[in-house]
């Protein structure tokens, strides 16, 4: 069975920190595959009005991540009812590819928020769920149920609200997002845009 890991996000934009991590997931063993799902509508946020539209954060998505090995850009959402519940997702994705193991990928943030997912209990009893630090939100994982991993991995700290402000600001992006992407992400957003 193949396991995949599923490592939902508005990626907004997608960045160097994203693919860094998704890199030593796989280093790591997590899984054999891991797809980059870019979300229409995260139901415990508020609405972002620097959320670009589905498909422009798809296109960026999909042309980071062309080349990378077992990274895999993912609309799979974008065809499922909104707002999206990775319940619903990880639901629709089981039955659409019952040759997968799922694994489910959420910062240290998300893991705070857990039990306000919705139906999170029934993702806890079916679905492994892997969680990476992020800055600010320390994990016991003595506390975490046996389905649940804390990874060891480096807290990459930049973020697509950097990328955006830089871009805003006129400075450089070279370094925090791919090459590939380096033309789109400024023009997508510069400041005209907003």
């Amino acid at each position: 069975m193949i396991r995949t890991g599923i490592y939902g996000g508005s990626f907004n934009p997608i960045h160097n920190g994203h693919i860094a991590l998704a890199r030593q997931m796989l280093r790591m063993n997590l899984a054999d595959e891991i797809w980059f799902v870019v979300s229409p509508m995260n139901p415990l946020k508020e609405h972002n009005p620097e959320l670009l539209p589905d498909a422009l954060r798809w296109e960026m998505t999909k042309l980071a991540l062309e080349d990378e090995r077992d990274l895999v850009a993912c609309d799979f959402e974008f065809h499922l009812p909104k707002p999206s519940y990775t319940w619903n997702t990880l639901q629709a994705l089981s039955k659409a590819y019952p040759d997968r193991q799922f694994v489910l990928v959420i910062g240290a943030d998300n893991w705070y928020l857990f039990p306000r997912w919705y139906h999170h209990d029934d993702i806890l009893s079916h679905y492994p769920i892997a969680i990476y630090p992020r800055e600010g939100c320390e994990i016991d994982k003595t506390t975490l149920p046996d389905s649940v991993t804390l990874l060891d991995t480096p807290r990459y700290r930049v973020s697509s609200t950097e990328v955006r402000r830089r871009v805003r600001e006129g400075k450089p992006i070279r370094r925090l997002v791919p090459l590939k992407v380096v033309d789109k992400v400024k023009e997508y957003y510069s400041i005209q845009r907003l």
